[in-house]
C-alpha cells in the first residue's frame, strides 16, 4: 500500500475558464486553487502548464457533465477533450468524475468567481468516492 500522499488536481472545464482547485490523498480533501482565463489554447496550456509544474500533480480529475439523466451534451465532449490533451500534453493521468450537480451543490447562481469553487467540489467528490490515483 502507497502510503506517500499525492497532490491531485482538480478542472472545472469551461470554453471561456477553467476552475481550478487542489487536494491531496492524505487529507482527503480539496480546496479552490484559481481561475484560468484565457481562451486560445496555446495560453490556456501554458498556465495549465505552470499550475503542474508547481504542484507536480499524480492525477487530474475533471468534471464531465451531462444533462440530469446523464445523457451527453455538447460540452460532455469538451471536457473529455481537455481531458485527453492533458493526459497527452502533460502525460498526466486524468479520470473524469460526474459534475451534474456541482453548481447545486455551490446553493446560488454560478458566476465566474465560482469556477474553483466548482472544482473543488468536482475533486472533493473524487475523494468522497474514495477513488484513489491512478499509478
Amino acid at each position: 500500500m502507497d502510503t506517500i500522499p499525492k497532490v491531485i488536481i482538480g478542472f472545472d472545464y469551461g470554453l471561456k475558464r477553467i476552475g481550478v482547485a487542489i487536494g491531496n490523498t492524505l487529507s482527503g480533501s480539496a480546496r479552490p486553487l484559481t481561475i484560468i482565463h484565457e481562451e486560445a489554447n496555446d495560453r490556456k496550456f501554458a498556465a495549465i502548464k505552470a499550475i503542474l509544474d508547481e504542484w507536480q500533480p499524480a492525477l487530474a480529475v475533471v468534471g464531465l457533465p451531462s444533462y440530469p439523466d446523464g445523457t451527453p451534451h455538447e460540452m460532455t465532449a469538451h471536457c473529455r477533450r481537455f481531458a485527453n490533451r492533458l493526459k497527452g500534453r502533460f502525460n498526466l493521468n486524468t479520470v473524469h468524475v460526474d459534475e451534474r450537480y456541482s453548481s447545486t451543490a455551490l446553493n446560488f447562481k454560478r458566476g465566474e468567481e465560482d469556477d474553483a469553487h466548482a472544482a473543488a467540489i468536482i475533486l472533493q467528490q473524487y475523494f468522497d468516492e474514495g477513488a484513489t490515483p491512478a499509478a
